[in-house]
């Protein structure tokens, strides 16, 4: 019964795997020919990852749903992108070629398939709940998923009978950008439904850190930060998304972070290096924000008050933070690891102490003894053993 699961999942793994390159290799060109190339690479920083974990996760896991909806995930960020680029190639373009509002409806589900993502967060890092609590909390989140699914289809249904179809900048059909009327009354509910559930999903993980140690602890680790890094992104992107400021839209990208630290989590690759992760991240982030504010701060004090030339400022101002950057980011990287490395921190800080009091040692078997006491303490070995030569302890 197991191998006939087994070969099941391999074939919808390979399935599901075909769709992705086809779908991929299909948007590339029409990517070109539509000129829409920032989507096709946010689809593409999104999609890739999601693809990439979802099937190192069905291979190694195939009874964990994880990898599953991340193979899901990424194809539709594929498929909506490339139906997006046919629908503005057809439409927008004048191209006359067949099938470009299924290509334009196709686009609708790109936003969709992000939604997958709180079922995912629930389900870290087994796809297993213990609670029957949290299974039927699950399955209200996939009735209102499938709910919104559907109100979607049906409203794509209708924009396509209404003619001209008209497409919006990204291919999508025009009519869905704004819900409106049974659409826009049976969106809102819905859509809360799934923020709210994927909230609590959240807190409860944040919830079970507290009770957790070990490699499971580190996992939670993981799950957060990318979990932080994507929940920014997304509020950055959505927030920003009709203001005109290109660098806003980057923040897509930050949205990788999620897939990327769950497959670090579950394969458990390299997974105690979150502590090092987060303290470098949080240090080079504060140190970047410290800087940046002295050299605005800089630069005002010299064209407003002492009415300096801006180019003179400016390069004055640059050369204050270059010469600022070391100092600063020694500083603020030995405060982050006290609080967020803590290991790197103690272990920096027993070797320094060893230093010091070997300069005063004479005696090699204390010597010795110090040396053994201190790497047990901060690598905390299984074995170790120590060889001096002869000449070494005259």
């Amino acid at each position: 019964m197991s191998s006939v699961r087994l070969g099941s999942a391999r074939t919808w793994r390979v399935v599901l795997g075909v769709l992705v390159v086809a779908s991929f290799a299909a948007a590339v060109p029409l990517t070109v020919l539509s000129g829409q190339i920032f989507n096709a690479l946010v689809a593409a920083a999104i999609g890739v990852p999601c693809a990439a974990v979802g099937w190192l996760v069905t291979r190694r896991q195939p009874g964990n749903p994880i990898g599953w909806l991340f193979l899901v995930t990424g194809l539709f960020q594929f498929l909506s992108t490339a139906g997006g680029d046919y629908g503005y190639y057809v439409y927008r373009l004048g191209h006359h070629l067949p099938l470009g509002a299924a290509g334009s409806a196709l686009s609708q589900f790109w936003g969709l398939s992000l939604v997958l993502f709180g079922a995912v967060v629930l389900l870290f890092p087994d796809g297993r709940l213990a609670s029957r609590g949290w299974r039927w909390t699950l399955r209200v989140y996939c009735v209102a998923f499938a709910l919104l699914v559907l109100a979607t289809c049906v409203a794509i249904a209708g924009a396509l009978a209404a003619h001209p179809v008209r497409v919006d900048s990204s291919g999508g059909l025009a009519a869905m950008d704004h819900a409106v009327g049974w659409f826009g009354a049976v969106q809102g509910p819905l859509g809360a439904v799934t923020i709210g559930l994927s909230v609590a999903f959240i807190a409860r993980q944040a919830l079970s850190w507290r009770r957790s140690g070990g490699d499971r602890r580190q996992q939670l680790k993981w799950l957060a930060s990318g979990g932080a890094v994507t929940i920014i992104c997304l509020a950055l992107a959505v927030s920003f998304s009709n203001s005109g400021v290109p660098v806003i839209g980057l923040a897509w990208f930050g949205v990788a972070a999620l897939p990327v630290s769950i497959g670090v989590g579950i394969l458990k690759y390299r997974l105690y290096e979150i502590d090092r992760i987060i303290s470098r991240t949080l240090a080079y982030a504060i140190v970047t924000g410290l800087l940046v504010g002295v050299y605005a701060g800089l630069v005002l004090l010299a064209t407003q008050v002492f009415k300096f030339h801006s180019t003179v400022a400016v390069a004055a101002s640059t050369l204050v933070a270059a010469a600022l950057f070391n100092p600063v980011r020694r500083r603020v990287q030995h405060a982050v690891d006290r609080r967020f490395n803590r290991a790197r921190y103690d272990a920096e800080r027993m070797v320094t102490a060893f230093a010091a009091r070997l300069q005063d040692a004479a005696d090699p078997d204390a010597v010795y003894a110090d040396l053994t006491g201190v790497i047990h303490t901060a690598l905390e070995p299984t074995h170790m053993s120590t060889w001096i030569r002869p000449g070494d302890r005259q």
